[in-house]
């Protein structure tokens, strides 16, 4: 399949990122197979533990239609780390000066984090214009979204932490919501038990998730 070259591409092929911390190097695989055949084909690893880069690594060698990101990326480094590893995007919680040059300078899609209006505002000066808002829940969840809608109208995006199956529909009926990202996709109950097959089943649910 295709591999998008730019973040709004990317967040347009999902209804949801599933948002995997690996802790076991074999789980990746398997593990981006079920999502993929599920129907989500964007997955972001975040770089919370010592073998993300290794589960980055063997998904983009081995999942050829996964696009696979890296997620809780913090600096330079671990951006051009991502990068080497394969991941077609990056992913972090906040965002740097350093942090912003680096994926400018990379020409890597980079989806930086928000959750004040003035720290979207100086993204979307700097032609950042799909934002994560994060943490969501915590952040002002719906309501913070609906009312930014109208002063930052240039401005989408993809809210992360907390939500699940129950409230992703509310969030994905917003004009400004490009996608969300979430783990109840792949619970980490189920990745231990190693039951792809009801991760196959919980990701097939939210890709059938809409959006307007």
């Amino acid at each position: 399949m295709d591999k998008p070259r730019d973040m709004a591409a990317i967040a347009a092929l999902v209804p949801v990122i599933p948002v995997l911390t690996i802790e076991h190097p074999g789980d990746a695989v398997p593990l981006a197979r079920a999502l993929v055949s599920g129907g989500l084909r964007v997955l972001e690893i975040t770089l919370r533990t010592e073998v993300a880069l290794e589960a980055l690594r063997a998904i983009a060698r081995d999942v050829p239609d996964a696009v696979v990101g890296a997620g809780t990326v913090l600096n330079a480094q671990q951006f051009e780390q991502a990068r080497q590893a394969g991941a077609r995007f990056a992913v972090s919680p906040g965002c740097t000066p350093a942090l912003a040059a680096a994926a400018t300078a990379s020409g890597l899609p980079f989806l930086p984090g928000v959750q004040t209006v003035s720290e979207a505002m100086a993204l979307g000066e700097q032609g950042f214009t799909l934002l994560k808002f994060f943490p969501a829940d915590v952040a002002g969840g719906l309501g913070w979204l609906k009312a930014v809608a109208p002063p930052l109208a240039g401005l989408r995006f993809c809210p992360t932490g907390g939500i699940g199956p129950d409230t992703a529909p509310a969030y994905l009926s917003l004009a400004n919501v490009a996608c969300v990202g979430g783990s109840w996709v792949a619970p980490k109950n189920a990745v231990n038990a190693k039951d792809w097959a009801g991760i196959e089943r919980l990701a097939a649910a939210a890709a059938k998730l809409k959006r307007p």
